[in-house]
């Protein structure tokens, strides 16, 4: 043979093979069709139970018969696939109401799969033969199977509507489904309203379908997303276990969990709730144990004395499966392509179907009893000259001449003819005979009734209505899951994910971060000294907070982090701690301005006040830096050019001063700040000289007391706070400190680093370039004019420069 090889683009190869493979999986895998609620492979399974006499009147037989029949009749697919689709639908846990009535066993609610297909037995239950019912009638249309050797169905009769009943789940190529399980009386009263008034509305549905029904029972919250669903086709609901909590001796309680959402594995459930005891991720669980067994489900969890079980419960219910997010994605297969359908449009696919399926049956018994009319018709007309037809009949050469002759002498058709002669002595007993005729009489009358059906909408409903409730009576259930039309806002305290303690937080200069128990720190001696810090590192704010509270961190490019202090990783006194930006996502580019503590957002009258380098000043009410994020959020707009050298608590009541490089202060009142949005620039605070810079802002009150300004070169001195004089904010200032100037003279700095109030002796830590720490009182430095030189308060070496300087007090720095 000549080979002919011909040019292929791959796409259109690869495009051409992929959409066959699609309309394959969608169509004759994955995804339900919309009349009969079944994909073809469990489709399969059940005719190939009913075709071989499988059925609940009989016992059980061996799974792995069943399996081999599928396989070889119709589903061309390995066994696996074939046994995992009949396991499923033996599970009382995922279906509604099982279609494989299974003995052996057949997995669990916690995952434990089913035994070999060799080990386990089955036969179909008796709501699946409703399903099947009148199969044999012509009512649905059958295929050649795989190989042409057998005929399989389309679809199956399906008197219930085991789609809405059952539910169903699949993924195809482009396609998934998820359609809930609902309650068969629900459906079922659904079905006959629509059907005797077509019109109806969803919400006249709703009347009768309140919302999915779960076979695991549980709570169903959101009547949104239930509405939804039905309407689209797509909406959202969320599934709640339904637990108790009970009291016991000694004070304690214990939360009881009896039923679980549809679809979660109740081991790993078990599971996810004994991790978050075993991390202390809640503090108050004693003990999770899995009491299920006969009785039912019971997933017991102990809590310890005094806890907040309703607060355990709350956090439960958020962290693990104990709460879930059901999701309806309503796909189903009409005339041969996926449609996404709503509640109403599944009904009537559902009735349309079911019109179908009792039409056809009322046709084929109709033939029947036709048939057997014409028959008894011709027996009765024989049996009235009965003498003639014997005549006829002996006078026949054989039984072929015999029909011949009855047929030509008497009209009898062929088929009349046949019965005549096949007719037995004894029916020609005067009791035969009536029944006969009896018989006759009720057939005329049930092809009356069967005529009136297919010439009759009305009747023709009547018909399904009747069976319909018939099997509404049989095997309807009570509804087992709850239906809530609000969504519970799941709201955690903190006390209960946190243990309350007072804590220390240490950040170093270089950005380490530590949070250490007041145990550790008393352990280690109890002194600031004596903290673990990297060589040439020091502690630059030290808290002591509780573990409930929070800590802002504000940067100098005007963002903030809010940092839970129970999040700060714990270390002891003597550690070095961890890099804050495994704490926080801090850029490299950035450096921590401030830190504050914060106990509640909702304080009344207090402010932060930010200070920039450039002058500018912006007060801002706490309560707007309340945030759920845990990234980077602005804080104050910065200028290209400037940065943030200081973040305060205000009370809205004091004065500011502020203190620039070059000596200038100005002192004015707060007040003259108005409150700004967060993310505003402030105003003007001071007008600065060129190459001036602020340095530092304080808070003052009143006339009492002094100002301390210090140098980079150690130098300072104190003045007067009477010497300030409260002017407006934005002017120039006046001078709060003289730098000497000369080639000859001594240099007593070259900038302010920092000022403070002192009304008392406070202990200040002069920090040099070296990481060298200097202990000095503030009584050291002299009283002096406001525009004097001050006097060397520590000796340093040549080229030695301050950096920083800390107020110690208590167990806090500033």
């Amino acid at each position: 043979m000549l080979e002919n090889f011909l040019p292929a683009y791959l796409e259109e190869v690869v495009g051409d093979r992929f959409g066959r493979y699609s309309k394959y999986i969608i169509q004759d895998r994955a995804i339900p069709d919309v009349r009969d609620g079944l994909k073809p492979v469990q489709r399969r399974i059940l005719y190939a139970m009913y075709d071989s006499g499988n059925t609940p009147d009989k016992p059980y037989r061996k799974s792995a018969k069943t399996v081999g029949d599928v396989m070889g009749n119709y589903h061309p697919h390995g066994d696996s696939s074939i046994y995992d689709g009949m396991v499923r639908m033996a599970q009382p846990w995922k279906m509604g109401h099982v279609l494989v009535d299974g003995h052996g066993n057949w997995g669990s609610q916690d995952d434990d799969p089913a035994a070999a297909m060799r080990y386990t037995e089955a036969r179909l239950s008796h709501i699946a033969l409703e399903l099947l019912r009148d199969i044999d009638k012509r009512t649905v249309p059958f295929k050649d199977n795989f190989d042409n050797t057998a005929m399989e169905p389309v679809v199956l009769p399906a008197r219930f509507p085991n789609l809405l009943v059952n539910g169903v789940s699949g993924i195809s190529a482009g396609f998934a489904t998820e359609i809930p399980p609902h309650n068969l009386r629900e459906v079922i009263d659904a079905c006959v309203a629509l059907m005797e008034k077509p019109e109806m509305t969803l919400d006249e549905i709703r009347m009768f379908i309140k919302g999915p029904d779960f076979p695991t029972g549980g709570i169903i919250m959101g009547e949104d997303g239930i509405r939804q669903a039905y309407e689209t086709g797509k909406g959202r609901i969320y599934l709640r276990s339904k637990t108790e909590i009970e009291s016991l001796r000694g004070g304690k309680q214990q939360i009881v969990i009896t039923e679980i959402p549809y679809q979660v594995v109740k081991s790993r459930l078990v599971t996810a709730m004994e991790s978050i005891r075993l991390e202390k991720k809640v503090e108050g669980i004693a003990e999770v144990r899995d009491e299920s067994g006969r009785n039912g489900l019971r997933i017991v969890v102990e809590l310890k004395k005094d806890a907040d079980a309703q607060g355990i419960l709350a956090y439960l219910f958020k962290k693990t499966d104990l709460q879930v997010t059901y999701n309806s994605n309503m796909v189903a297969i009409v005339k041969k392509a996926p449609r996404q359908l709503g509640l109403k449009a599944m009904l009537e696919a559902y009735i349309a179907h079911q019109r179908e399926v009792v039409t056809f049956r009322t046709q084929y018994d109709l033939e029947k009893a036709e048939d057997r009319s014409h028959v008894l018709e011709g027996l009765v007309k024989a049996l009235n000259i009965l003498d003639e037809v014997i005549a006829a009949i002996k006078a026949s050469k054989n039984r072929q001449d015999a029909q011949k002759n009855l047929e030509w002498m008497f009209g009898f058709t062929e088929r009349q003819a046949d019965s005549i002669l096949a007719l037995q002595l004894y029916r020609l007993t005067n009791l035969e005979i009536t029944a006969l005729q009896k018989d006759l009489d009720e057939l005329q009358k049930k092809i009356a009734v069967l005529r009136g059906i297919l010439e009759s909408d009305k009747k023709l409903i009547a018909v399904i209505r009747k069976e319909l409730v018939e099997i509404r009576d049989k095997y309807g259930v009570d509804r087992r899951s709850v239906i809530q039309d609000e969504i519970e806002e799941l709201k955690v305290n903190l006390e209960v994910i946190v243990s309350q303690e007072d804590v220390l937080v240490a950040l170093s200069n270089e950005g380490y971060i530590k949070r250490t128990s007041m145990l550790s720190f008393t352990r280690s001696g109890g002194e600031l000294e004596t903290s673990g810090v990297k060589d040439g590192d020091y502690i630059k704010h030290l808290f002591e907070v509780n573990t409930l509270e929070n800590i802002l961190v504000f940067t100098q490019r005007g963002q903030y982090f809010l940092l839970p202090v129970h999040q700060i990783p714990e270390f002891k006194w003597k550690d070095n701690g961890t890099a804050i930006v495994n704490v926080i996502p801090l850029s490299k580019e950035d450096r921590i301005i401030s830190v504050i503590p914060v106990k509640s957002f909702d304080e009344e009258g207090i402010s932060l006040v930010f200070v920039t380098k450039q002058g500018q000043v912006k007060r801002t009410e706490l309560k707007e830096y309340e945030t759920k994020r845990s990234g980077a959020v602005a804080a104050c707009k910065v200028g290209p050019q400037d940065e943030v050298v200081s973040v305060q608590v205000s009370h809205n009541n004091q004065d500011i001063v502020l203190i620039t490089e070059q000596g200038m202060s100005i002192r004015f009142n707060e007040q003259e700040v108005n409150s700004m949005g967060r993310v505003a620039g402030g105003v003007k605070g001071i007008t600065l000289k060129d190459n001036d810079n602020v340095a530092t802002a304080i808070w003052v009150e009143g006339d009492e007391g002094e100002l301390l300004v210090i140098t980079d070169l150690g130098y300072g001195k104190r003045s007067l706070l009477l010497d300030y004089p409260i002017q407006s904010r934005g002017g120039k200032g006046v001078q709060t400190f003289e730098f000497k100037e000369g080639k000859r003279v001594k240099p007593n700095g070259n900038a302010l680093i920092k000022a403070f109030h002192t009304k008392e002796a406070l202990e200040l830590v002069l920090i040099t370039e070296a990481g060298e720490a200097h202990v000095i009182s503030s009584e050291k430095s002299p009283i002096d004019d406001r525009k004097s030189i001050g006097k060397q308060l520590v000796p340093l070496q040549k080229q030695e420069k301050i950096i920083d300087i800390l107020h110690k007090q208590g167990n806090e720095i500033n």
